[in-house]
């Protein structure tokens, strides 16, 4: 390990014990504070770190001279950078699967590093002295951002004309069950994030996990906000084509969720009425707990009708799905227009028990045979608002 990497290491380590216990660490750590981190972090991450290994870096933290000289795997190293970060619940097998390159550490690592390209040259011990404070300033400033500036603390957005993977992870979003053929494709159209409307769904069926592939996530602030999302002529048009936002209490779809989304619809039961386009909001009380609700279903029209097709559908040109939270109250929206400046109308309003950690950006087509259509994403924000 390196200087640099030891910096790095060294500053990842202070913040996950401070992020941990609520403060600095003071002397090496205790049998009993290691497996306390060890705990949190698979509790938050659903990653394994040994806590003899954890008790052997405080040592050499804490006194790098006299202690054995520690060399952790970069799995670990990620796993503890998820941890500070905030990254989404996975396991070790999503994780081999769709991360393999280990993001989080690299990226934690990248900031110090470019940090303390600063430091001016000179002799070894002045060298080694301003690289240290660098890297000191570096990591306060990320720790500011992140929890005292976090951007989801007051208002974030998002026009996606960067939609690069170092860009979206430096802006916040994270990449869960990610299908690289499609993600790759994210790009298609300049200026816009692109989704597809994979085979998934938020809750299972009877030959099926819930799953959502390429489901783009980031922290919500706690409390009250206000959260929307833009598309850009996103026109459903078969069984269960849809997109929109996914409010989720964790990344495994265990606990309460909420789900908005502008979608398709032919299947009633064996009931005969016309396929329609609609807005649709569901809520879910997690594992356990039954069925979904569906607590919106507001038909915006039936393609089958000849008369204002085209109107109709030009309107969904710009269209826009808006959730407010205000304390246990939900107030979901919707705007079309063939311009961008469509007002926003009240779908419905709901009191739902669930204080959401997480909110998403999905395209799917539940487990159906329907076509894969891309999901043209140009606007989201988020923006903490108070709560009276």
């Amino acid at each position: 390990m390196d200087e640099l990497d030891f910096l790095a290491f060294a500053g990842l380590f202070k913040e996950a014990y401070a992020k941990c216990f609520g403060h600095a660490p003071k002397s090496v750590m205790t049998e009993t504070e290691a497996k306390i981190l060890c705990n949190k972090v698979l509790e938050l991450t659903g990653l394994s770190i040994g806590w003899k290994s954890v008790k052997n870096y405080s040592f050499f933290i804490i006194d790098a001279a006299s202690a054995k000289k520690e060399n952790p795997s970069v799995a670990t190293l990620d796993t503890l950078a998820r941890y500070v970060l905030g990254a989404p619940y996975t396991t070790e097998i999503q994780r081999k699967d769709n991360e393999s390159h280990y993001p989080y550490w690299f990226l934690y690592r990248e900031r110090v590093v470019q940090g303390s390209k600063k430091a001016i040259p000179g002799k070894r011990p002045v060298m080694l002295f301003l690289i240290s404070a660098l890297v000191i300033i570096a990591i306060g400033l990320f720790v500011y951002l992140k929890f005292i500036y976090d951007p989801a603390s007051g208002q974030f957005t998002d026009n996606f004309t960067h939609t690069d993977e170092r860009t979206m992870l430096n802006n916040g979003w994270f990449i869960k069950s990610k299908d690289n053929a499609y993600w790759n494709k994210r790009s298609a159209t300049p200026g816009q994030l692109t989704l597809f409307t994979l085979k998934g769904d938020t809750w299972p069926d009877p030959s099926s996990k819930a799953d959502i592939k390429n489901l783009l996530l980031r922290a919500v602030p706690e409390g009250c906000f206000t959260a929307e999302v833009h598309f850009k002529d996103f026109i459903p048009r078969q069984e269960w084509q849809q997109a929109g936002l996914l409010l989720l209490e964790d990344t495994t779809f265990s606990g309460k969720s909420i789900r908005l989304s502008l979608a398709f619809n032919d299947y009633f039961g064996g009931m005969k009425r016309p396929r329609e386009i609609l807005i649709q909001a569901i809520t879910s009380l997690g594992n356990g707990f039954g069925k979904p609700e569906e607590i919106a279903h507001k038909t915006i029209f039936y393609p089958d009708s000849i008369t204002n097709t085209t109107l109709l559908v030009n309107n969904l040109r710009n269209s826009a799905l808006r959730i407010e939270k205000h304390g246990s109250r939900y107030r979901f929206l919707y705007a079309d227009g063939i311009s961008e400046n469509g007002a926003f109308k009240e779908v419905v309003s709901q009191d739902f028990d669930m204080k959401p950690k997480y909110i998403g950006l999905f395209a799917i087509k539940g487990f159906t045979n329907a076509d894969v259509i891309p999901v043209s994403f140009k606007f989201f924000r988020i923006t903490a608002d108070p709560c009276e």
